[in-house]
């Protein structure tokens, strides 16, 4: 019987960034713990720079269009088989090893997510249009601790079996809000965001986060992990931007202390 999320409380959202995969740091070990705990966490995990680095071994260039991954269909087979392969793979090793029954899906699996192509500029890159959070509430609600890959279904032609690669942070965003999480926590490389002065922010409204990407003071990757709090905020869900690098950050944020960004 599957488990509708509204029958579920207190869910978090937890973004692993390429930037601190294989940093040392205790993300891991403090989602394994939280969950031994009793807290229902989903992991959204994304992969670029070892997609990058497997791209370089085999001669493909790494090509960026607004701060996107250009994914042709060669690149889509590389993509895929890392985030889908490599990286899920080896994260639900690790967490299996701290004690958490992880287990590893993608945004295909039962269709968890839909998108629809931007444009031929980016080749298979999609727009999340609908999340199916049945299977991840499944799961949760029977003990699991699932960990997601972001790649999507294309839902642009009936019956289609094209995936297409989805943004992370995007991808994290939308999971939490389909799923009615308390909290999305972004672990990062960056301490806070920070303002056009580069001084740290310790809370930010919607309003205040879209005002600083329209400025211009928030770019890079920073812009889709704040377009992705404001989802999460519309929703209800509060988020948090911590320096994953650090020992013990997830671990303090699901304690409740102060620290990196909260957006909501």
């Amino acid at each position: 019987m599957t488990t509708p999320p509204d029958a579920l409380a207190d869910i978090t959202v937890v973004k692993l960034g390429g930037s601190t995969l294989g940093a040392r740091d205790t993300s891991l070990h403090d989602i394994a713990s939280a969950h031994r705990g009793g807290r229902r966490i989903v992991v959204v995990h994304g992969g670029g720079a070892t997609i990058s680095a497997w791209l370089a071994r085999m001669g493909i260039e790494a090509k960026f269009v607004r701060g996107l991954r250009v994914t042709d269909a060669a690149s889509l087979d590389v993509v895929v088989a890392v985030l889908a392969g490599v990286v899920n793979t080896q994260l639900v090793a690790e967490l299996s090893a701290f004690g958490a029954p992880a287990i590893g899906l993608t945004g295909a699996d039962a269709g968890v997510l839909q998108a629809q192509r931007y444009d031929d500029a980016l080749g298979f890159v999609g727009k999340i249009e609908r999340v199916n959070p049945a299977p991840i509430a499944d799961l949760l609600g029977r003990g699991y601790l699932p960990v997601i890959a972001p790649i999507a279904i294309d839902t642009s032609g009936l019956a289609s079996s094209q995936l297409l690669n989805t943004n992370a942070d995007t991808a994290a965003g939308e999971i939490a809000a389909a799923l009615g999480a308390s909290r999305l926590v972004f672990l990062t490389d960056v301490d806070a965001v920070l303002d056009a002065d580069k001084r740290p922010l310790a809370h930010l409204t919607p309003d205040e986060a879209g005002a600083l990407i329209a400025s211009g003071a928030a770019a890079g990757g920073m812009i889709p992990k704040l377009e992705a709090a404001t989802r999460a905020a519309i929703a209800g869900c509060a988020t948090h931007i911590v320096n994953g690098t650090a020992a013990g950050a997830l671990a303090r944020v699901l304690a409740g202390e102060a620290g990196g960004t909260t957006v909501g």
